[in-house]
């Protein structure tokens, strides 16, 4: 089963610039038109915009679990810099656990795993499911619950 937001990473990708360009461009011209204090509160609208997406940690996921391993790749969709792409990837039967951590009323959604080493219990870093789907969450929870036999 694969797992992917692409589409909706683009589009969230594409309304964050488009929208960051158009304050940008407002700001500018506020300022060159002698409204300082105008061009100040539009830099606090972006300082603002920005910091949401930040805080909601839009992630692109790709989820596959085929030949009897899981691959979960992901990096942050909205970014500025050079990107850090991660993945995780491990056999299924080392699949220990699955914690899904929701908040603000569901919105924003965070997966941990756990895997059971050789050496003991490893947690991988949180990744955000914040970009996917209600119905696409569902899918990976429960293919996962799935895998784990639950």
């Amino acid at each position: 089963m694969t797992i992917s937001n692409k589409q909706n990473t683009v589009h969230i990708r594409r309304l964050f610039f488009l929208v960051s360009l158009v304050i940008a461009i407002v700001a500018l011209a506020l300022f060159l038109f002698d409204y300082t204090i105008y061009g100040i509160v539009m830099v606090g609208v972006f300082t603002l915009w920005f910091l949401y997406f930040q805080v909601a940690d839009y992630q692109f996921i790709e989820f596959n679990d085929a030949n009897g391993k899981v691959l979960l790749r992901y990096y942050k969709a909205i970014r500025f810099g050079k990107t850090n792409f991660n993945s995780i990837e491990f056999p299924q039967p080392m699949l220990y656990s699955a914690h899904f951590e929701n908040s603000i009323f569901g919105k924003m959604s965070d997966l941990t795993l756990v895997v059971k080493t050789r050496r003991g219990i490893a947690e991988y870093p949180s990744v955000s499911l914040t970009a996917l789907s209600i119905k696409k969450r569902r899918q990976l929870q429960e293919r996962l619950l799935q895998i784990l036999g639950v």
